[in-house]
């Protein structure tokens, strides 16, 4: 058979860059399809934040965290809650992928130029016990740059490789099928969609202009996952999570539809964990929207207190920032699909960190100066943005005023002040005893007593309605699809396995499409905070097994 090239890898995006990378590196031919313009080369991860899960790194041992690859894996495996015998690659790759996050993650990024901002942020703190879920320390390495900043070195190698005619990009061409011959993959055909000139993560059009057929040696899927497409999203909302909102806001461009699962399904590959997705609670209507129902993740720190739609308290653990999988449960067991914070301006002006590149100019711009700027005590541009335009945003000087405003946006009076009046001064009647039950106080102290929060991510405790620290701010957060946590089946290699667990010749998948590595790495709970780590690890090891074809 006459092979146009060696590998072709489907989707764009991170873990798509890297697999391209490496097979170029390693002197094989690849040509990397997706059905976006050239002005969305790399995928989700250029909106993303940036962040990476090390374990022991520099800047850990920097700011006195003590962490090790032991207590890492009892948090990842606490968190993941593995119970189902398909689990089984999943965690084999869980262990591998501490081992690298231990390991040479960070010398071979950081070899490649990247750099990391010095203060380690602690996603998902869980408030278990020690086997439960959340990370017992600080793990969250924000890159300089944020995600184009994590995109840069690939870009870079990808450009070399294709000068080297190497490797060679076909946008626009969407992916319809993959063709199989005597059992093995032959390569994928599909159509060529007329050129689009949108900006990035804008809808692009759908109209075909022709058919492509591309004959390869292996078939890497690195297409993403569902988040994208709220039907299919909804098709799998796992029972146990209750019947999904009505209303939900997308982190990812609409592009993110899901149909490589089912193309792949069909050419042999095994799909798994479905049900296992990873939604946000903290979500806000982008006021300067990109794609539809665009929305953007609050990233709080611990002071902001969280209230459900009829203004009862959060249960503990359920605090900002603690465990998400269990606070979209306890939101979703109410009726409904929103819940609110309510603060202050201090805690706003020191907490609130929105999640993505262009809502942290400074980061992704590395700008020193600007990131300076945040430790000034007023309220950061893009949340101010958030605050003046932003629909979910209510700021008023008193309490009253506020509820009424909370009762008007949902339209319904489900907010009683006094009952909401009555949670909020226990809780500052809480802070002027050193003792106490409220656990929520007790973790806001724990989280000062680590220097990177009390620098730039949590507020000195004070009282929520101390006019001092006023205005008063609520917040309507909405349910926020971003990840999907299972995806194909696949062996450490990237191979895709089939029904009887038999890798399906010349089939690899990597990134969310793979779950990120054996069809959901992470379980339950994206304990590391982030897709990242995930795209890189599973890219490289499917662009080193494909290369090594024929």
């Amino acid at each position: 058979m006459q092979h146009e090239t060696d590998v072709a890898i489907v989707g764009a995006g991170l873990s798509g860059l890297v697999a391209a990378c490496e097979i170029a590196d390693a002197g094989r031919k690849v040509v990397l399809l997706d059905q976006e313009p050239q002005q969305s080369l790399g995928g989700q991860a250029f909106w993303s934040l940036g962040g990476l899960f090390f374990i022991d790194s520099p800047e850990q041992r920097r700011l006195r965290i003590r962490d090790s690859r032991e207590l890492a894996r009892d948090d990842w495996f606490g968190s993941a809650g593995f119970d189902r015998p398909e689990d089984e690659w999943p965690r084999r790759w869980a262990e591998a992928y501490l081992d690298f996050s231990a390991g040479e993650k960070r010398p071979w990024l950081h070899g490649m130029g990247m750099r990391w901002f010095p203060i380690v942020g602690w996603a998902e703190r869980g408030g278990h016990l020690a086997t439960g879920h959340g990370n017992s320390v600080p793990r969250f390495h924000v890159t300089w740059g944020t995600g184009p900043g994590v995109l840069e070195p690939f870009l870079r190698r990808a450009r070399e490789a294709q000068a080297r005619g190497l490797l060679s990009f076909r946008f626009r061409h969407r992916v319809t099928a993959i063709t199989k011959s005597r059992g093995a993959v032959e390569g994928v055909e599909g159509e060529v969609l007329e050129a689009s000139d949108v900006a990035r993560g804008e809808k692009s059009g759908r109209a075909v202009a022709g058919h492509f057929t591309l004959k390869a040696q292996a078939v890497i899927v690195t297409s993403g996952g569902i988040g994208g497409n709220h039907d299919l999203v909804r098709a799998q909302w796992p029972s146990r999570l209750g019947r999904p909102p009505t209303r939900l806001l997308s982190g990812v461009p609409d592009h993110v539809d899901g149909a490589m699962l089912a193309i792949a399904q069909a050419a042999g590959g095994r799909l798994i964990n479905g049900d296992r997705m990873w939604h946000y609670v903290e979500g806000i209507a982008n006021w300067a929207p990109l794609w539809p129902h665009h929305g953007i993740r609050i990233l709080p720190g611990p002071s902001s207190l969280w209230f459900d739609a009829r203004g009862n308290r959060l249960p503990e653990p359920l605090f900002p920032g603690f465990d998400t999988l269990a606070t979209l449960e306890h939101i979703i067991e109410t009726g409904y699909g929103y819940s609110w914070f309510v603060l202050n301006r201090s805690i706003i002006a020191k907490e609130f960190a929105l999640s993505g590149s262009e809502q942290n100019p400074d980061l992704t711009g590395k700008s020193w100066r600007q990131v300076l700027g945040r430790a000034g005590g007023g309220v950061p541009g893009p949340v101010q943005a958030f605050m003046d335009k932003g629909e979910d945003f209510i700021v008023e000087s008193d309490l009253a005023s506020l509820v009424a405003r909370m009762n008007a946006l949902a339209g319904d009076a489900l907010i009683d002040e006094a009952h909401l009046r009555g949670q909020i001064e226990a809780r500052d009647r809480a802070l002027a005893n050193p003792f106490g039950k409220d656990m929520q106080v007790t973790a806001l102290r724990g989280a000062r007593a680590y220097l990177g929060d009390r620098l730039i991510r949590t507020a000195k405790p004070h009282r929520i309605l101390d006019p001092a620290h006023g205005p008063l701010i609520a917040v309507r957060l909405n349910i926020l699809t971003r990840k999907s946590l299972g995806g194909l089946m696949t062996d450490l290699s990237s191979r895709v396995l089939d029904a009887a667990g038999k890798p399906v010749p010349g089939l690899y998948a990597a990134g969310e499409a793979a779950g990120f590595g054996g069809g959901g790495l992470h379980g339950y709970r994206a304990l590391e905070g982030t897709f990242l780590g995930g795209c890189l690890f599973s890219g490289r090891a499917a662009g080193r097994a494909a290369a090594a074809v024929g």
